[in-house]
């Protein structure tokens, strides 16, 4: 056999011995010799007794031989060649019941640092299984499916509603209606003009289109995406235990005195204690233990880590980038307002945009029929519904023709109109337009809003430590820095495709241990490439959650900063369990230089440290105190209803909004019966839901949060509302008396409405972020 294949040969030896499958056996092996070699001894056979400790301990031989040549590959001399010495002086002094306790010492702590290290792979098989295999290629003779390898640069393709665009090019037909989020993670839908160049990956949402193709399948985006995350995942080093670092002093010191002691004393025995003695089971049980037990304190808030090293590496975090869309948003389109034309009711528009948008699939005729059930309108049935991809939906409804999607007058538009156009641009929302037997109606303002907890998320991840803020985007500048502006963040970075955000990611790695934090296929290369990548993994994409070291199960962020804290935690138990066990351990090998402590009864003693460490490393089983405040059933109940009452009160606020446009626009009758309309709801509705809040929810809260000053702020906020309210009421008994709206009346009373909306506003936005993102 020459020297490569023995090499060869040898790697694969010591790599079945060292199995990590094997753990378990190994474990019950040893347990099983040192209880049976135990019973010999009470039963008065020393000799079998010996005999089997013996056997008990040469089996542990192997698989520690088989470690530590594994480290030795990799350039590392770990704590395992203590132990492999250690196994063998002991049975070359004949003290084996100290070698079965060492070897039993060795099967427990590599049984939990099994359990603590499962690195899955980062294959990345959503993101190929989404990559088309195939392409419709129109020719002369018609259209023919083709494998996606034939595609040359030039051809004329067809895109299916519902495909991939298979490679990247440029669009042919008049418009296509595209779900762009698999690159860019932003949920509304786009349209591209002819002309407009698409990449590869992205999903046809309207109707068939045709497709110019400007690059092969292998120079396309989706290829390349694929190709970033291979690349990113393998520059991904593997974590080093934490043992390992303490060894770099440890393991030396160790030889150094058992050397000491066998050359001044002339016993071996005397060196074997030593050995038995630093046994670095402080190191090879207190940190997989408070490893492992930080993993399973996480797991129960919907936090799974895919191994050991992916908690410590978090616990040391100092910057984190997050995805918008998905992860600081909720992912997908809301309905923010409601606006109408002169003459029309916010509720009524609304609610026939919903009646004909029940019949299309388009992302944006979802929300605004989810909202519009929300608020408990009674939707009409449609009748010949049709829908233009890129211009939406038409048909009958309560006998009207009405048509919800663009609007492209051919006249001046009016100045209603225009002030929709300015809030769309001002709000970064897209606009949803109805029109009644060909007039507008009314517009429907949507937007994909921050989740509710992302702002408590973001404190009390700035409290853990982490010490840099970012945000990658694919969306624009604009709506990218308002939510940046509104959570605080130390950086926003707009329009990137993936290879900008993983060249971001490198960038910040140069600086510190960083996490990046993403839902969608096109976070798994930025994932891939940080220190630790965290995939929102209830909505999120497949390919994100295998190409992350952390997945949330709950679609909720705030179980990041519930991650964080828990592996600072873990980390600081494992340090201080493994620094305290290393002292003891220290104190008693001076002891067996001197000869104080033979080999077996520092076996002992070594067990006896080992039990103390488990029991402190396992603290990072407790729930910590400082953690997210816990709720009682009752307070989450009642948050649970007055959430689900602010969804049901937003056509309040939009009547109020409603109102004062009605005053600036025209003050008349009509404005009057506007503001008493508001003003109906808000005493038949709104009022008695901030008055349940106040003398119910609140004194519910008040014991979890610190007490009733706690809320001080937010009542005063139920004051201003029900001051502002009571002002609106005088000025309509006024307006009674004098037989309508006077003109001194009219700045006062749109100053109380517009400024109830805006309290409104605030005051919910409040309470959803610091109250009822608390519950489940």
């Amino acid at each position: 056999m020459n020297r490569s294949a023995f090499i060869t040969r040898l790697r694969s030896l010591t790599g079945a011995v060292a199995s990590p499958r094997l753990e378990p056996a190994r474990l019950a092996v040893t347990a099983s010799a040192l209880t049976a070699g135990g019973a010999a001894w009470l039963a008065g056979d020393a000799g079998l007794a010996d005999l089997l400790w013996g056997l008990g301990t040469l089996a542990a031989v192997p698989p520690a031989v088989g470690w530590v040549v594994a480290a030795l590959r990799h350039g590392r001399t770990g704590v395992d060649l203590i132990a492999v010495l250690a196994l063998g002086g002991t049975l070359a002094v004949h003290e084996y019941l100290a070698g079965v306790l060492i070897a039993l010492m060795l099967a427990t702590g590599r049984t939990l640092e099994a359990a603590a290290q499962r690195r899955a792979s980062h294959d990345l098989r959503a993101l190929l299984e989404h990559a088309p295999r195939s392409a419709r290629r129109r020719t002369a003779a018609g259209v023919a499916m083709v494998p996606l390898a034939e595609v040359a640069v030039g051809d004329l393709l067809v895109v299916g509603p519902g495909e991939v665009v298979p490679v990247d090019g440029r669009v042919e037909s008049a418009v296509a209606d595209l779900d762009e989020s698999v690159l860019t993670g932003e949920s509304l839908n786009v349209e591209r003009a002819a002309g407009d160049t698409v990449r590869s990956g992205v999903v046809n949402a309207g109707g068939a289109f045709e497709l110019r193709a400007t690059a092969t399948e292998q120079d396309s985006t989706y290829a390349s995406i694929v190709r970033l995350a291979r690349q990113a995942g393998a520059e991904s080093a593997p974590v080093v235990r934490l043992a390992d670092r303490y060894a770099a002093w440890f393991l030396p010191l160790t030889l150094a005195v058992a050397g000491l002691a066998w050359l001044l004393s002339g016993s071996a025995v005397r060196a074997v204690a030593v050995l038995v003695v630093a046994t670095p089971c402080p190191l090879l049980l207190a940190a997989p233990v408070a490893i492992v037990s930080g993993i399973s304190r996480a797991s129960r808030q919907g936090v799974v880590m895919r191994d050991g090293g992916a908690l410590e590496n978090l616990g040391r975090a100092r910057t984190l980038l997050l995805d918008k869309t998905g992860t600081l948003t909720r992912g997908r389109p809301h309905v923010l307002d409601v606006l109408t034309a002169p003459g029309w009711q916010p509720t009524e528009v609304l609610r026939l945009a919903a009646s004909l948008d029940q019949y299309s699939p388009h992302v944006l005729a979802e929300a605004i029929v989810d909202t519009a059930r929300e608020r408990k309108l009674v939707l009409s049935v449609p009748f010949d519904v049709t829908e233009e991809p890129g211009w939406g939906a038409s048909g009958i409804v309560d006998g009207h023709q009405v048509s919800v999607g663009r609007f492209d007058a051919t006249d001046a538009r009016p100045s209603w109109a225009r002030a929709v156009d300015n809030r769309a641009l001002l709000d970064g929302a897209a606009v949803a337009w109805l029109t009644v037997d060909g007039s507008p109606a009314g517009a429907v303002l949507l937007r994909d809003p921050l989740r509710h907890d992302a702002p408590r998320t973001l404190r009390h991840l700035r409290a853990a430590g982490i010490e840099r803020l970012l945000m990658l985007t694919g969306d624009r500048a604009e709506p990218a820095l308002e939510v940046g502006a509104v959570l605080g963040l130390d950086d926003v970075r707009a329009g990137l495709d993936p290879a900008g955000k993983v060249a971001v990611v490198r960038a910040e790695r140069d600086r510190a241990v960083t996490v990046m934090v993403g839902d969608g296929v096109n976070d798994a290369p930025a994932l891939a490439a940080a220190d630790i990548g965290v995939a929102m993994g209830a909505r999120g994409s497949t390919a994100s959650s295998e190409a992350a070291d952390i997945v949330l199960t709950a679609d909720r962020v705030d179980r990041l900063a519930d991650a964080v804290s828990i592996a600072v935690r873990a980390r600081r138990i494992a340090v201080q369990s493994a620094v305290g066990g290393m002292a003891m351990s220290l104190a008693a090998m001076a002891a067996a230089a001197f000869g104080l402590l033979p080999p077996a009864p520092g076996a002992l003693l070594q067990e006896a440290i080992d039990v103390a460490v488990i029991l402190n490393a396992l603290r990072a089983l407790r729930v910590d105190q400082t953690a997210r405040p816990a709720l009682t059933p009752t307070a989450e109940a009642l948050i649970h209803r007055f959430a689900s009452e602010h969804h049901d009160l937003q056509d309040v606020l939009e009547a109020v909004h409603g109102a004062a446009d009605h005053l600036s626009d025209s003050p008349g009758p009509q404005a009057l019966a506007a503001v008493e309309e508001a003003y109906r709801l808000l005493t038949e509705r709104l009022l008695p839901h901030e008055y349940a809040e106040e003398h119910q929810l609140y004194p519910a809260l008040a014991p979890t949060l610190g007490g009733p000053e706690a809320m001080a702020t937010m009542s005063r906020a139920h004051t201003e509302i029900e001051r502002l309210s009571r002002r609106i009421a005088t000025h309509l008994r006024l307006a009674h008396a004098e037989g309508g709206l006077s003109p001194g009346q009219l700045d006062d009373l749109r100053g109380c409405l517009y400024g109830l909306h805006t309290v409104l506003r605030l005051h919910f936005t409040q309470e959803e972020e610091s109250y009822f993102s608390l519950a489940e």
